[in-house]
């Protein structure tokens, strides 16, 4: 009856509005903006490294290894390779996409966090609940955002993650999957209590690590198998815009996973790469827009694009049709997930795919389970910003995630992906939307910032000189120059 019910809200939520929504909004903003994801990329790099932190503010590449996090994750891995067993080689196509053209929206999202965030209990906060309640004027819509925020991140999200960190650990090391839950929930546990500052020293530390290790492995395997490359590209390419299900998928399901997949693992458009993007101490918006921009193809266009390598150069992969029905069988009796990867990985050392795969999922949802805590924690002091007590409250949310991180652990994987589904696809819904509307903005921060940088000046916000109403901070800080 649960699922039944959690299957119904999916093919509401992730209905065929949702996926043109999110490639839409991408193309508008990729448009209006002049394609800053191209013109830009040099900035985008620069700013990573720019900059350090403040007392309330964590560095630019600290917020951006923080939204990293956040990013690559299980979806990397498994949502890569669900992506090809149900939607075919094709769906690869449609994952670059979104994260070329997703790059847009989180720019634009990423810069409306920093326009409207705030500094709390010495902590800056922000995200799509702020600038939907300062920005739009509808305090309603933040608390109706913040809330879908607090259930998908606190409680839905986290079980994806841990329960493929369990379910890995015990194909290659036998490890009973709620050992290795109360395990993670207690390295978690000393972590997120120790604040944002602490969780960006440790995503700071444990992102670019897992990052670079999976990406070499990747191109170790690309490297020996180079002559099956322009084979692997005529696959993909292919299978993107074929209607024919005896190609391994109908075109419909290719752009549905491609996109449905893509931005779980990149989240552009989905709210929460903007929450992060907020804690960084910066001059001007826009150039934590540029930082969450180029996060989105770092996520993408490397870590996502060597899983799906990997697959298609062994063919260690099945597809699947909506009911279930397999169209294309390479592996006999293998579900779509993270067994592609380490089989994938197995051919060419036998061995050696399940406990490098298992150890890559680890540090890759850890350091996911670091960020949605963080996202659901700022969204929880939006709606106690005025309890007095906030440590209490904050200490329950740290509990309750944890609690819900051993139990994602020992569930099943079918019932979490769902869960996580639902989540991701309604702040998807209510941040696109709002972005939208916000539009005006968010397209004034990017040119604010590179008419300064055409008049040599290092670029500093002031929002009373756009005609931007409501960016308190920012203009307390001006007044504290004065």
């Amino acid at each position: 009856m649960f699922n039944d019910v959690v299957n119904f809200l999916n093919t509401i939520i992730w209905s065929n509005w949702l996926v043109w929504l999110c490639l839409g909004t991408g193309v508008f903003f990729s448009v209006i903006m002049k394609f800053p994801q191209v013109r830009l990329i040099k900035d985008m790099v620069k700013q990573l490294f720019g900059g350090g932190s403040s007392d309330s503010g964590v560095s630019s590449f600290q917020s951006f290894a923080m939204a990293l996090g956040g990013r690559v994750g299980t979806g990397n891995i498994a949502g890569v390779a669900s992506a090809i067993g149900f939607g075919g080689p094709g769906a690869v196509f449609w994952m670059w996409a979104i994260a070329f053209l997703g790059a847009g929206s989180a720019y634009i999202e990423s810069a409306l966090a920093q326009v409207y965030k705030e500094e709390m209990d010495g902590e800056f906060r922000g995200g799509p609940s702020y600038y939907i309640e300062k920005g739009l004027g509808q305090k309603w819509y933040g608390i109706l955002f913040a809330i879908s925020a607090i259930i998908a991140c606190g409680f839905f999200l986290p079980g994806i993650q841990a329960n493929s960190i369990a379910s890995s650990m015990n194909t290659a090391f036998n490890i009973p999957t709620a050992a290795t839950g109360a395990i993670v929930a207690v390295l978690l546990g000393l972590i997120i209590f120790g604040g944002v500052k602490r969780i960006g020293k440790a995503a700071e530390i444990i992102v670019p690590f897992m990052a670079i290790a999976y990406i070499i492995v990747a191109v170790i395997i690309i490297v020996l198998n180079l002559d099956k490359i322009p084979g692997v590209f005529q696959l993909i390419f292919s299978h993107a815009f074929s209607a024919k299900a005896a190609t391994g998928a109908v075109l419909g399901q290719a752009i549905m996973w491609g996109v449905k997949r893509g931005i779980y693992s990149n989240e552009a458009g989905q709210g929460t790469g903007p929450i992060a993007a907020a804690a960084a101490e910066v001059s001007h918006p826009a150039k934590q827009g540029l930082v969450q921009a180029f996060s989105v193809y770092v996520d993408t266009l490397f870590v996502c694009s060597a899983t799906a390598f990997m697959i298609l150069i062994t063919g260690m992969y099945n597809i699947y049709d909506e009911a279930g029905n397999i169209l294309v069988e390479n592996i006999a009796g293998v579900q779509p997930g993270p067994a592609y990867t380490q089989m994938a990985l197995d051919t060419f050392i036998p061995g050696f795919g399940k406990g490098f795969v298992a150890i890559a999922l680890f540090f890759f949802a850890f350091s996911t389970l670091m960020a949605y805590y963080y996202y659901a924690e700022s969204n929880v002091a939006y709606i106690a910003r005025n309890f007095k007590n906030h440590k209490l409250v904050f200490n329950v949310t740290r509990v309750l995630l944890l609690v819900m991180t051993f139990v994602g652990a020992i569930n099943s994987t079918g019932a979490v992906w769902a869960l996580g589904d639902v989540g991701v696809g309604l702040m998807a819904w209510l941040n696109i939307v709002a972005i939208l509307l916000l539009t005006k903005v968010g397209v004034a921060t990017l040119k604010d910032y590179e008419a300064q940088k055409k008049l040599g000046i290092d670029p500093v916000f002031n929002p009373e000189a756009l005609g931007i109403k409501n960016a308190d901070f920012w203009m307390r800080r001006l007044n504290k120059k004065k």
